[in-house]
Parts: C-alpha cells; structure tokens; sequence
C-alpha cells in the first residue's frame, strides 16, 4: 500500500468547456488533489484572490478575456506555479506563455498520465511536492532527505538519492530511460548516459527490494522503461 503525508494540494482549474473541467475534476481529485473550477477570467481571478492555491491549470481562451492575464495575476498574487492546457499550439502562443512565467504548456487533447506527471514535475520544482512517501515498508521523507527500508536507515549516494525521489514522485506511471536521463542530468553535474543509468537502478534495487533479482518496487515494463510502486 502506497501512502502519502500532505496537505492535500490545492489547483485551480480555469476551463470554460464543462466536459474537459468535469474530466480533469474527476481525474484530479481522484489522485488525491483539491479541485477548484472556474470557467471565466472574473471568476477565476476571484478565486486567486481569495484563495490560495499551489497550481493552476489553465486554458488561454475563455469567453471574457485570454489566460495571459490570468497567469500574470497568479504569479503576482498568489507564486502559483501555472501549466497552460489549451488547443493553440503556435509559436507565439507557446513562447508568449512562457515569457509570462508559466511553468509548463500542454496541448489538447493531452493524455491524462502524461499531464499527471507534468504536474507532479512542476509541483516538485515549486517546492510543493510530496513530503513523505511510504510504501512496502520504504519510507522517504524529502524534507530531511532521508530514507530507510522497514525502520533501519539506508546511506544513498546523491544519484542514487535523487533517482528514488523521481521513481517516488512518478509512482504508477512508467518512466523512459530517456525521462530518467533527463530527470537526474541537471542535478548530477556529470555526464550521465544510458549505462551509467543501468548501473544506479541496479544499485539502487540492492538497497531497496527484498530481493534485488526479483523486483517488487522498481519494475522493469519491457519494451518501454520502469514504473515504480509495489
């Protein structure tokens, strides 16, 4: 049994279409998420103001003005991280977004695995992410940054560390080695190939499963990567 202890975190979703905001309401709120739904510019900008929130999801067209304004006024207000989840995927809309602060842009129709994951990513780089994370008597607490294996600490190295909290901050999704590379590069500050990944996962298996050979946490799915969870 996977456990989580948080706060529940709080998003805005700020979607006009009633079918995608009920969607992604069910979906969210189904992983464990507060769920707030506007659908107009003024409504949502009431929400921000009253209330905070640590992400918001937004669509750039709404019947009373654009999502631009709105992502100002969530960085302005609130530091809310903001994904934009619109139809338009021109150039300028992207860059535009971007410029604004927002931390991430996906494009409808999206997969709802890929966008959970984008959004964990982005509350991890927020400083929001999951706390503690226990599971199959594995408990990682990221505030301390310490981990152990049925109550007796385990001595990771940094790569090794850093690795078990995107396989913990994923868990259920299977991740790419190319994902994995690309997750652990900007804080390894060496060069990381596909070999040297191998390595650290088999590494990592010895300290973490019962029996490394036959893996319960860090599974392997053939053919696409690994998904982590027991």
């Amino acid at each position: 049994m996977n456990s989580i202890t948080h706060p529940s975190h709080k998003i805005l979703i700020v979607e006009d279409d009633a079918d995608i905001a009920k969607n992604l309401s069910l979906l969210l709120s189904g992983e464990g998420y507060g769920v707030t739904l506007a659908d107009t510019q003024k409504s949502a900008l009431d929400r921000l103001a009253s209330d905070p929130f640590d992400l918001v999801l937004l669509d750039i067209s709404l019947p009373d003005g654009n999502g631009y304004t709105l992502c100002t006024a969530a960085k302005r207000q609130r530091g809310a991280p903001v994904i934009f989840l619109t139809a338009s995927d021109d150039e300028i809309s992207v860059v535009t977004g971007l410029d604004l602060g927002a931390d991430d842009y996906i494009i409808k129709p999206f997969r709802p695995m890929e966008l959970l994951s984008r959004i964990k990513s982005v509350l991890r780089r927020n400083g929001k992410s999951e706390s503690v994370f226990e599971t199959a008597g594995l408990k990682i607490d990221s505030v301390h940054a310490t981990v152990s294996k049925n109550g007796a600490p385990l001595f990771l190295s940094a790569l090794e560390y850093r690795l078990l909290l995107v396989f913990a901050n994923n868990h259920g999704i299977v991740l790419s080695r190319e994902k994995l590379l690309s997750e652990i590069w900007d804080i390894a500050g060496e060069f990381v190939n596909d070999n040297t990944l191998t390595v650290y996962i088999k590494r990592l298996r010895d300290k973490i499963e019962e029996v490394p050979q036959s893996p319960t946490l860090i599974k392997t799915v053939r053919g696409l990567g690994y998904r982590f969870g027991a």
